[in-house]
């Protein structure tokens, strides 16, 4: 089944270009969520790369996708509940081709109902305390496990999971007390106001934790209505397509623009709900808020007022999303908060909202002398992009800027960071490919009629002609393995890192909805991102499931942990087409020698070593499915894991002796920004303790004394 965690951290692979059919026509008179399905069942047949047939195997997995996401931990439905949605398992197909909903209705209300009955059960059950002497175990494998037969057994089960819940909090309250009871035996300093309580009552207080974290779940669940409910159910069908098809909702594809574009206009603040209010949990640096002063991390906004508004909206209990678009607005435009601060006294605050800047989504650059030589790294999180207006700042226009920059610093290395990079502009890609060479093709697409496209870089000149190191890991996809395999092609960089790339060797294309139809009276139907092109490298085979495979290959925390495009479900298969025409880099001398280098650093490497079998012990831990909930095996399990973990504390000691500094233009800007610089400094220090960064230097030292003795001898 698709990896959850894994969704959460990729971006997708997007083209600049949209999806534009003819529009259809639907009836004016039908219901909305009808007319979708036909919509999105319509734009799927138009556009998509391999359209999958609609028949009982299709539906058998549209089923159980379903089901698993609305009850992933098998505590809501039972048994009765899934046999009786069992009777649609090979019928979805039809239902989906005659709009019918009535599966949905089925499964969502008794979603409904079993969620109401749930919320009787933690409550009954978090009011009488646990006993942690009884010898009895919990079963984590939700995938595996039976639903439960009746409402006995699933009390029971909730009963387990929140003594487990509540058994980990109870632990660490526990260890921390034995500490300061043991540092205070020892007449070490310790806070005076620390309070010593019973077994009982940190039982107690761990029990009420876990009771306000299932308040807060079951809060979250009653903000979702009814549409989220159906777009889950709309995504449960068109990723049966492939793992990177999906619906967004109209407030899905806002943030989706957002998360592309690394900019967006409002006060600049990160909020979160927390039971019925909304609390300000960051400050974006540089952002109107941040400017301001006025506002901090803690304040609770209680109203939102307009410029042009004389009441002001109160926004306690209101869903965060309400809450948010009533705060964010156009650039210029005012917004009143009515605030309790910190302290508990109420303001009402002026912000003029801006643009705000997403800075943690953009490229950053840092310099670092090995010998008296200068080196730049360049870190990209994402090929990011304007999805309005590609001219508008993107990732290509930063990292030509940051070169130049670095050139006038006469480094004479380049490492780009490309670890954990899900993706982004295809545009960006081939922009930032011909900063490194001189003019050629960088990536063929193949669309569903099977025409073949080379894109290519058309300009001469080559901004960065010296020593460049690219880093990768199991994460880095799309867009990212774009640009590895194209300079691994051209022989034009050293690619370092995992074994493979996430291997997402697929394009999508956002389609606006609305644009298909006709008629507008059903208000905004989102958005369909669907997969319509497969990319190829350069040498003619696809990084689709085998990703690009690193030229020097080095242990990390992924390695042995299922995490690529193999690991979902539905993925597009690999294949290979016609190499485009290339010439190979010519810039390096004895390049086989310099990998050959590497790799024995790497094999005697000692933190690699140790990381590596950090990443095996990973892997036999998420192994793991049963747990105790016996307070003494608790105990004593979690020592001995603390005593086989004592040993990978050691990665985090790993230190080099390279110092990583901000070029001048930054210095600048962190005189006059603390946040900044506070990010700066946390992410030199990050790099300092980076074995890849220090091998990546390593090997631009070696390729530019190898080329600098290759032009002295020509030169002769």
């Amino acid at each position: 089944m698709k990896k959850n965690f894994v969704v959460a951290l990729l971006t997708v692979l997007l083209a600049v270009t949209s999806c534009s059919f003819t529009t259809k026509k639907f009836d004016p008179d039908s219901d909305k969520d009808k007319v979708l399905i036909e919509l999105i069942t319509y734009v799927l047949e138009q556009g998509h790369f391999d359209l999958r047939a609609m028949d009982d195997d299709f539906s058998e997995d549209v089923f159980n996708e379903f089901i698993q996401n609305l009850d992933p931990l098998k505590r809501h439905f039972l048994q009765a509940d899934y046999e009786e949605f069992a009777e649609y398992k090979h019928q979805l197909d039809e239902q989906i081709k005659n709009k019918d909903l009535s599966f949905f209705e089925l499964v969502y209300n008794r979603h409904l109902t079993r969620v109401k009955e749930s919320k009787v059960f933690y409550q009954e059950i978090l009011d009488q305390a646990f006993d942690f002497n009884t010898d009895e175990d919990i079963n984590t494998d939700y995938e595996n496990l039976p639903y439960a037969k009746n409402q006995a057994e699933l009390k029971e089960r909730w009963r387990k999971q929140l003594k487990f819940n509540t058994l980990g909090i109870f632990y660490d309250n526990y260890e921390t007390q034995l500490e300061y009871t043991e540092n205070k035996d020892k007449n070490e300093d310790v806070d005076e106001d620390f309070e010593v309580k019973s077994l009982e009552a940190l039982e107690e207080e761990a029990r009420e934790t876990t009771k306000e974290s299932m308040q807060m779940y079951f809060e979250n669940s009653d903000d979702l209505e009814r549409k989220d409910w159906f777009s889950m159910y709309i995504n449960s069908v068109v990723s049966q397509f492939d793992p990177h098809t999906s619906y967004f909702a109209p407030r899905d594809k806002e943030r989706f623009d957002v998360s592309m574009s690394g900019k967006l206009e409002g006060i600049g603040a990160r909020l979160q709900k927390e039971r019925d209010h909304v609390k300000i949990m960051e400050l974006i640096s540089g952002g109107p808020a941040w400017r301001g002063d006025e506002l901090e991390v803690g304040d609770v906004i209680q109203k939102v007022r307009q410029e042009d508004e004389e009441e002001a909206v109160n926004i306690g209990g209101m869903r965060l999303d309400y809450a948010v678009d009533l705060i964010k607005g156009p650039k210029g435009t005012k917004v009143y908060l009515t605030v309790k601060k910190v302290d508990g006294t109420i303001e009402e605050i002026e912000i003029t909202r801006d643009v705000v800047e997403i800075d943690e989504t953009y490229a950053k650059t840092s310099l670092v002398e090995k010998d008296e030589v200068s080196y730049g790294v360049i870190n990209l999180p994402k090929f990011y992009f304007d999805m309005q207006d590609y001219n508008q700042r993107n990732a290509a226009s930063d990292v030509k800027k940051e070169i130049i920059r670095l050139k006038e610093r006469k480094a004479e290395g380049l490492v780009i960071d490309l670890r954990s990079n899900g993706g982004g502009s295809l545009s960006t890609v081939v922009d930032i490919a011909g900063l490194f060479i001189e003019k050629g093709p960088i990536v063929q697409v193949k669309d569903k009629e099977r025409n073949r496209e080379v894109l290519k870089d058309k300009d001469p000149s080559i901004l960065w002609e010296g020593p460049l190191v690219i880093l990768v890991n199991e994460l880095s996809a799309s867009a990212s393995e774009i640009l590895a395999a194209a300079m691994q092609d051209y022989e034009r960089a050293v690619i370092i890192g995992s074994k493979q790339t996430y291997g997402k060797g697929t394009v999508q294309n956002v389609s606006d909805l609305n644009r298909w139809m006709r008629q507008s009276s059903f208000g905004d139907m989102g958005a369909l991102k669907l997969t319509t092109q497969k990319f190829y490298r350069i040498n003619g085979g696809s990084t689709q499931l085998k990703g690009v495979e690193s030229d020097v290959v080095v242990a990390d925390r992924y390695s042995y942990v299922d995490i690529g495009e193999r690991d979902y479900d539905n993925p597009l298969p690999w294949d290979k087409i016609e190499p485009a025409k290339y010439n190979k880099w010519n810039g390096y001398k004895d390049l086989d020698k310099v990998l050959e280098s590497s790799k024995k650093r790497m094999k005697e490497n000692q933190q690699l070593a140790l990381i590596d079998q950090n990443a095996k012990w990973i892997k036999e831990q998420r192994d793991i499915n049963t747990y105790t909930l016996n307070f003494d095996k608790y105990k004593l399990e979690n020592f001995e894991l603390e005593e086989k973990n004592s040993k990978f504390k050691k990665i985090n000691d790993y230190t080099t002796d390279l110092e990583y500094v901000s070029l001048p233009y930054e210095e600048k800007l962190i005189e006059n920004d603390s946040v900044l610089g506070q990010k700066r400094e946390r992410w030199h220090k990050n790099l300092k303790k980076d074995v890849y960064v220090e091998e990546a230097i390593y090997v631009l030292e070696d390729l530019r004394k190898q080329t600098k003795a290759y032009k002295l001898a020509n030169a002769k």
